[in-house]
């Protein structure tokens, strides 16, 4: 497969692996991976806690999921749900899996693939929560195109999550922020729930960083963390 993903509309654009992996990670690819990744080929499950062995209350899914420090972290705060987490790139996945292996973790689920099939796959309503921190901002107009937000993927999401559920963004590039603002509330399925200036400059009381946010501080970049609830 080439570095750049298929050109369906919303489809996962770049690179797929970086650094050679080492040789624990390769040996989790085999071994633990294929325990831990949902098959896309069968129909999914009305009820998805019966993915996880353990009694799951609710579940989230976090989108490309980077190094895994917010989701291995919210894993660990929240042992009665349940997580599922979409990464594209090898590298990101060979870091959660070793995360995983290490800490026992039973309650997180992958899909190493574009998250456009995910959430096709997903039953409506059956999310608490997405997440969507620090995406590609393919800041060039003329990639604009590529960004995750779009129409298409708006509806999907809300789609996928139940009446109150809620969709998180956070992104260091203000254009890529107002261009979400922009398309979520001109959905008539969610809610922008901020109050104050606040309520969007200061992250989440559950958030613990990742190592994107770290990088935008370093150079100057403010975050935005958006919150938008399902109607």
């Amino acid at each position: 497969m080439s570095d750049q993903q298929s050109h369906r509309h919303g489809a996962f654009f770049g690179r797929r692996k970086g650094h050679p992996l080492r040789a624990r990670q390769v040996e989790l690819f085999g071994l633990l991976l294929p325990r831990l990744a949902l098959n896309l080929s069968v129909p999914a499950p009305r009820d998805l806690a019966v993915l996880f062995p353990g009694p799951i209350d609710h579940v989230r899914l976090e989108i490309g999921f980077g190094g895994s420090e917010h989701l291995i972290a919210q894993a660990q705060a929240s042992p009665r749900s349940g997580f599922i987490g979409c990464e594209p790139f090898v590298n990101g996945m060979a870091k959660a899996l070793v995360a995983i292996d290490d800490l026992g973790l039973a309650n997180i689920r992958l899909h190493h693939g574009d998250a456009v099939d995910l959430l096709g796959w997903l039953p409506a309503g059956s999310l608490a929560r997405v997440d969507l921190l620090y995406p590609d901002p393919w800041p060039k107009r003329r990639h604009w195109k590529r960004r995750f937000v779009n129409a298409d993927n708006v509806a999907a999401l809300a789609r996928v999550l139940r009446p109150g559920g809620e969709f998180r963004f956070a992104t260091d590039w203000a254009n890529y922020a107002e261009w979400t603002l922009l398309r979520l509330t001109r959905s008539p399925d969610f809610t922008w729930t901020a109050e104050r200036a606040d309520d969007w400059r200061k992250p989440w009381p559950d958030f613990g960083g990742t190592r994107y946010e770290a990088k935008a501080v370093r150079e100057g970049r403010a975050p935005a963390y958006l919150t938008f609830r399902r109607n």
